[in-house]
């Protein structure tokens, strides 16, 4: 399966942090969050990944260039610094002719997520991966479901409705990817959805009944959009993989 990391914003709300290097490349251990992402797709069944940049954009092509064990390529965005991540997604549309996954540039994940979301009936032309928590603040990226069904997801819903939230990953389809091409498309003949999130999109496939869900189903998973997000990141991202390194080998030493 392909798939898109869109990585092409600065990540203010992280500044200092981020005042000379992109939010994904920032460390979490001994690696970077964007490798951390790579090693999750990798291990999760990706076939092949293309890495939106933008700001720094050279410094994004070098975590790439580094990591040789999974197909990965870089496409850039130069008008980041003009548009939200909704303009990020139509400057790459042309990547979005097959079956591929969207996956947000700051949301950290274990592999077993992605081969879920990979696993799942493709009952809906869009699936979209959903996580359910004991309350929401203003913002979660916030949704409405009927089942299995996306009603609506934006971070301005009302806490009293929500079902869940979305965790910036997402399937599409050969129907979806078309259907998403075509919304993007209508959407950026206007000028004032420049500075929108990619997600109003979907909120708007979800309303013609094109949008389904899969949970997250326990496993663990994380988002980088602020100081208290990136030290909870730095502390738990290398964690999840040194229990899968001690777990691997418990196994080893069980077989021998």
């Amino acid at each position: 399966m392909k798939v898109i990391i869109l990585s092409a914003g600065q990540g203010r709300r992280l500044l200092p942090f981020t005042e000379e290097t992109p939010k994904c490349v920032l460390p979490l251990g001994d690696r970077s969050a964007l490798e951390w992402q790579l090693q999750s797709l990798k291990v999760g069944g990706a076939s092949e990944v293309v890495v939106v940049s933008g700001f720094q954009a050279h410094k994004v092509k070098a975590v790439v260039e580094g990591f040789t064990e999974l197909p990965v390529r870089v496409s850039h965005n130069p008008f980041f610094a003009h548009s939200d991540n909704l303009g990020t997604c139509w400057v790459v549309r042309h990547e979005m002719l097959r079956p591929f996954v969207i996956i947000n540039g700051d949301t950290m994940f274990e592999p077993q997520i992605f081969t879920h979301l990979l696993a799942a009936p493709a009952r809906y032309p869009i699936t979209l991966v959903t996580n359910r928590k004991a309350a929401y603040d203003a913002d979660d990226m916030k949704v409405i479901l009927d089942g299995d069904r996306l009603l609506r997801v934006d971070k301005r819903l009302d806490v009293n409705a929500v079902s869940g939230e979305s965790i910036g990953m997402i399937r599409f389809s050969d129907v979806g990817a078309s259907l998403f091409r075509r919304q993007l498309e209508q959407m950026m003949e206007n000028e004032s959805t420049l500075k929108r999130w990619y997600l109003s999109a979907i909120d708007a496939l979800a309303e013609l009944g094109y949008v389904g869900t899969v949970s997250t189903e326990g496993r663990a998973w994380c988002e980088i959009d602020s100081p208290a997000d990136l030290a909870h990141a730095q502390k738990t991202v290398p964690g999840w993989w040194h229990s899968r390194a001690a777990q691997a080998r418990s196994l080893e030493q069980s077989a021998s």
